[in-house]
């Protein structure tokens, strides 16, 4: 289910003193559309089970880059961190969650397909993303071809249970609703392995020493923030607050902030390098 939380004041005071600018004025960003405006707050969609983009901490608060990127949005739309609402959103609902009006954009893991252009907008991309697979330690998967006939555990609606629908139908797939009943199925045996954007599975790995990533990147994308059809003014903002946001060096911050050192120069990659080639 999803939850919606308002950051409410903690998250003023946890920012302050991070590097946040309130201030709206600076690098002439476009006219806040009224609809937005008039609301007094930024309703953002964001992802709540996969560091370091989108998560919840130890304590139940929202982390991650692309939720401090939606933070900053807000900062810089209303002059102050405090007004958003941030909502977690899954692979399966974020969408319908964008157009049934419950948030204004998603920056949730979104990756830029043919499939969803045709019912969102995307911004310009701020990061590409790759996919991969989480197997255990011991396991004789060594690449991608190696799950053919084999039971992979993905997420319901997600870019990689589209790719194996269309490139490798014959894997037996277990569709599951999040990232933590993903990684829960694959320890308790019920899939031979787990395949998600990289970004996620990198994080996991490295804390979990049972768990290895087969290495083989598939299903690259780029990602992008997602607005509804037709609200081409507030599109105009998103891409302007992005520029913004990459003229003054806040993806490197937030990528240092939320990022251990030692996989940090994957996700420094994904936001400073050109899109890798991969099946």
């Amino acid at each position: 289910m999803t939850k919606t939380i308002s950051a409410g004041r903690m998250a003023l005071s946890a920012l302050a003193g991070l590097g946040f600018a309130f201030h709206a004025e600076a690098q002439s960003l476009p006219p806040l559309p009224e609809a937005i405006k008039s609301a007094g707050l930024l309703k953002a969609g964001v992802r709540c089970d996969q560091p370091p983009y989108g998560y919840k901490d130890e304590t139940g608060k929202f982390a991650g880059v692309e939720t401090d990127m939606a933070i900053q949005i807000a900062a810089w739309a209303f002059g102050s961190a405090d007004k958003i609402e941030l909502t977690c959103v899954t692979a399966e609902n974020r969408i319908p969650q964008l157009n049934g009006k419950k948030v204004d954009l998603l920056i949730a893991t979104l990756g830029v397909t043919p499939e969803r252009a045709r019912v969102v907008d995307f911004s310009k991309p701020y990061r590409w993303g790759g996919s991969d697979m989480l197997v255990a330690k011991d396991s004789p998967i060594k690449k991608l071809d190696d799950v053919a006939g084999k039971t992979v555990i993905m997420l319901k609606g997600s870019t990689q249970a589209k790719w194996f629908e269309d490139t490798m139908p014959k894997v037996e797939s277990l569709r599951l609703n999040t990232a933590s009943d993903a990684l829960q199925s694959l320890k308790q045996g019920r899939g031979d392995a787990y395949t998600h954007d990289a970004a996620t599975l990198i994080v996991i790995a490295a804390k979990d020493p049972s768990l290895r990533l087969v290495g083989e990147s598939f299903a690259v994308s780029d990602a992008a923030v997602g607005v509804r059809k037709n609200e081409a003014a507030w599109l105009a903002y998103v891409d302007a607050s992005l520029d913004r946001m990459k003229a003054e060096g806040l993806y490197a911050k937030w990528v240092e902030k939320w990022v251990p050192a030692d996989i940090r120069p994957f996700y420094t990659d994904a936001f400073t390098k050109p899109k890798p080639t991969a099946r």
